[in-house]
């Protein structure tokens, strides 16, 4: 079997799973967003430290900057081993999206299709019999198409099965939009909002800086990077507009629960460094500290105390 087949199998497998336990689509979506986040937190973690990490070091890398501006083969040295010593990253930033694209790409086909939906599971009789009544079948291959059926109305209760707060989880907020019917149109602008606001908070929060001319001390590296980050929830929201509503609630939930994951890690770093000092490597005296006397043996006093006992 395919790698492609087994991964579709396993999102399959595991939503009906879900869905056998707590008979909502919408509710089981949402769980297994929630799995593949916590499967995915090593790597969330590595990405949230390595941004935060290019934070704390862009005056470094600055001053390396301004020091070897005439020589671009010296530059690189000194910044991969200003890297190397801090244990910096730079393309931990987009390793959870390259790890994720395989996801993703399954999940449209699960969440609109049923594929690797096991197929004597409840789930694959709810989706297949509600994709019946929404989609046109091509003829040809017997493969449903992209086309709604003509005078469908994708709030009826024949579709109860697979609406979550009033989305139709099968259908395309593009297709669903009706500004004639602003109140049924209103849950997919509003997932839309979600999926481009929580994105935009989760880049805020790991390039939220300490002062406010700290932007000028950024490198133009870091901030290049900034703002292709900052396109990000755009696409998301594009893709999300055109692909069925199903994938739109997994992209919500999963900015949520990430915002929530950032809070903790950069919560938890914070504390580290306070305590630590140092990026957590512990406290260094000061220079001007006197050094401590050695000891060689027993103090003075400790001796005439042992004298005393022995008159006693």
């Amino acid at each position: 079997m395919n790698p492609w087949q087994l991964l579709l199998d396993l999102l399959g497998g595991i939503l009906a799973f879900f869905y056998s336990i707590v008979p909502e689509y919408g509710i089981a979506i949402i769980l297994l967003t929630l799995l593949v986040g916590l499967v995915l937190f090593p790597l969330t973690y590595k990405q949230t430290k390595s941004m935060k990490a290019m934070q704390d070091i862009q005056p470094e890398v600055k001053r390396l900057q301004k020091e070897y501006k005439d020589d671009r083969e010296e530059l690189n040295k000194q910044l991969m081993a200003l890297y190397q010593d801090r244990g910096v990253n730079p393309a931990a930033g987009c390793l959870p999206l390259l790890v994720q694209m395989p996801i993703w790409f399954a999940l449209y086909r699960v969440l609109w299709q049923g594929s690797g939906i096991p197929a004597e599971s409840d789930l694959k009789g709810v989706i297949d019999a509600a994709n019946q009544a929404l989609y046109v079948t091509d003829p040809a291959t017997g493969e449903l198409t992209a086309t709604l059926q003509p005078g469908v109305d994708i709030a009826a209760d024949q579709f109860s099965n697979v609406t979550f707060l009033g989305l139709n989880l099968l259908v395309r907020p593009s297709a669903a939009v009706d500004f004639g019917n602003i109140l049924g149109s209103l849950p997919y602008v509003l997932l839309i909002a979600i999926i481009v606001v929580a994105g935009f908070y989760q880049q805020v929060q790991t390039t939220r800086r300490r002062k406010d001319d700290d932007q000028a001390e950024q490198s133009a590296q870091m901030q290049t990077m900034q703002r292709a980050m900052r396109i990000m929830p755009v696409i998301f929201g594009f893709i999300s507009w055109n692909f069925v509503a199903g994938l739109g609630l997994y992209f919500a939930t999963s900015n949520v629960f990430r915002i929530g994951q950032q809070a903790v890690i950069l919560r938890t770093a914070g504390k580290r460094d306070e305590g630590g000092g140092n990026n957590g490597k512990g406290k260094e005296p000061p220079e001007d500290a006197p050094d401590e006397p050695q000891s060689a043996g027993p103090s003075e006093n400790a001796s005439k105390k042992r004298n005393r006992k022995r008159r006693k």
